[in-house]
C-alpha cells in the first residue's frame, strides 16, 4: 500500500492507519508495540516499517490500545429471529465459543441483523464505541464484505468455515469438508438408492454451494444426476414446503439429503404425515450432528462436524489475535458421517 493515503485526514495518524499501511490488524501493531502476543518476524518489520512511514509513535495508541480492552467478543448473526431460534446448531456454536472465552473473563456479545446494512451498521458502531475486541463471523457469503470491512475498522475477526478466496481474517475448519457429504452419497449409493435428492440452505451461503458441489460429483461418478436440489431458507416451512415438493415428484426421491439437522427432522415428519415410513419408504440424512437428531426416532443419520470443538477452537484463535497467550493448535478432525436408523434400503 501506499503512504500517502495512510493517515487520517487532520495528518496526525493513528493506530488503525498504520494497520491499514502494514495490512494487518491494530491488535497487530499494539502487539508490536507493546511486546506481546506472537508476531512472525516479517509481520513485525513490515508494521515498524509503516510506522516509521507515517510518522506514528507507540503513545499515539494509547487510548486506542486502552478502548480495545473490553474483554467482550462479538458475534453478529444474519438470520431471521425465529431461525436463529430453532436452530440448535447456535446453541452447540455459543457452548463451544463460551468453553474458552468464559474461562478468560471474555464475554460473547451476540447481535441478530436483518440485512447486510444493518450488519455494517452494528459493525462499524461496535468498532467506533469500542465496546468488543474483535468478532466471530458466521455464514460466510460470496463476495462476504465483513472481512475488508472489519479489517479497516481494526477489529481482529476469525471466520467459521472455508473461505471462498483468500480472505483477510483467519479462517476455522475442520480438515477436508469434502468427506462429510462424500461419505453420505457414497452411503446412500451402497444401501441401492438411485433417485436422490438435496434439500440446500441459501445459495449465497459458500458452504452450500461446496457441499452442493460435492453432492453431484458423487453422483456423477456413480453415473447419476440428483433427483432434485432445492435452496430453502433453513426455515420449518421451508424445509415442509422443498420435502412436500420433492414427495410430489414422479417417480419420488428414494432417500433425501438436508443441508441440516433441523430440516432433516422436518422432513421426516413431512414424509409421515403424506404416509410414509422413514426409512423403509424414503433415507433421510442430516447435517450437523445435534441431539436432537438422537433423541429422534427413528434416529437421524447424519454428518458429525463437531460444532462445539470448532467453536471453541475459533474462540482460541480470537483470543491469540486479541494478544491471548492461547494454545492455538489447528483441529485434527474432519466430517464423519454417523449411520443411525433414519437411512435403510432403497428399492430392489
Amino acid at each position: 500500500m501506499s503512504g500517502s493515503n495512510g493517515a487520517s485526514r487532520n495528518n496526525r495518524p493513528t493506530i488503525k492507519d498504520v494497520a491499514a499501511e502494514a495490512g494487518v490488524s491494530a491488535t497487530a501493531v499494539s502487539k508490536v508495540f507493546n511486546n506481546t502476543g506472537r508476531i512472525s518476524e516479517p509481520t513485525r518489520l513490515r508494521i515498524v516499517e509503516a510506522a516509521a512511514r507515517l510518522g506514528w509513535s507507540p503513545s499515539a495508541a494509547a487510548t486506542a490500545l486502552r478502548r480495545s480492552r473490553t474483554h467482550t467478543v462479538a458475534m453478529v448473526v444474519r438470520r431471521p429471529t425465529d431461525v436463529l431460534g430453532a436452530d440448535p446448531h447456535f446453541s452447540e456454536l455459543i457452548t463451544g465459543l463460551e468453553s474458552e472465552l468464559s474461562p478468560r473473563g471474555y464475554g460473547l456479545l451476540l447481535h441478530m441483523a436483518g440485512g447486510v446494512a444493518e450488519e455494517t451498521a452494528l459493525y462499524e458502531r461496535l468498532a467506533a464505541e469500542g465496546r468488543v475486541d474483535g468478532a466471530v463471523l458466521t455464514d460466510h457469503r460470496t463476495d462476504d464484505p465483513r472481512p475488508p470491512l472489519l479489517r479497516q475498522l481494526g477489529l481482529p475477526a476469525v471466520l467459521l468455515g472455508t473461505p471462498h478466496h483468500e480472505l483477510p481474517v483467519r479462517n476455522i475448519t475442520l480438515g477436508n469438508q469434502e468427506a462429510g457429504i462424500t461419505e453420505a452419497v457414497r452411503h446412500l449409493l451402497g444401501l441401492g438408492h438411485r433417485r436422490i435428492a438435496y434439500v440446500a440452505g441459501p445459495a449465497e451461503l459458500v458452504h452450500t454451494g461446496f457441499r452442493q458441489a460435492v453432492f453431484e460429483r458423487e453422483l456423477a461418478a456413480a453415473g447419476l444426476t440428483p433427483a432434485a436440489v432445492l435452496h430453502t431458507d433453513f426455515t420449518e416451512a421451508a424445509a415442509n414446503t422443498a420435502t412436500g415438493q420433492l414427495l410430489a415428484l414422479s417417480p419420488r426421491p428414494t432417500a433425501i439429503m438436508y443441508a441440516n439437522d433441523s430440516m432433516a427432522v422436518c422432513g421426516i415428519g413431512a414424509a409421515q404425515r403424506a404416509g410414509l415410513s422413514v426409512p423403509d419408504d424414503l433415507s433421510v440424512v442430516g447435517y450437523d450432528n445435534l441431539p436432537l437428531g438422537h433423541w429422534l426416532h427413528p434416529r437421524l443419520t447424519t454428518v458429525d462436524q463437531q460444532v462445539q470443538e470448532v467453536g471453541a477452537a475459533a474462540a482460541r484463535a480470537l483470543l491469540a489475535e486479541c494478544g491471548e497467550d492461547v494454545d492455538t493448535r489447528p483441529l485434527t478432525g474432519r466430517p464423519r458421517l454417523l449411520v443411525r436408523e433414519s437411512t435403510g434400503p432403497g428399492p430392489g
